[in-house]
């Protein structure tokens, strides 16, 4: 998978995950793509130590979507433990 498809894969990953953990969170299109893509790593790290089911480098491939997306909620959950309160109220 490209380049172009890691970021293809990482605004729509990052997007379904805001959308499963509605909130506030670092906005916008270029954060939501940023944590889509962090997230695809780390849901790909995850899978193939943890859960020893590697991911394929496919873009079509479920497994790499289900991967993508558990990474970036598992970053949105992260950031709101660490940041949450930050941006609430001003």
């Amino acid at each position: 998978m490209g380049i172009i498809g890691w970021i293809i894969l990482g605004l729509l990953a990052g997007a379904i995950a805001k959308i499963l953990l509605p909130g506030r969170d670092p906005g916008g299109l270029v954060g939501t793509t940023l944590i889509g893509i962090a997230g695809a790593f780390l849901g790909g790290w995850i899978s193939s130590h943890f859960l020893h089911r590697p991911v394929a480098h496919h873009f079509y491939d479920p497994k790499t979507w289900i991967a993508a997306i558990g990474g970036a909620l598992v970053l949105l959950i992260g950031y709101r433990i660490f940041f949450g309160d930050s941006r609430s109220r001003r």
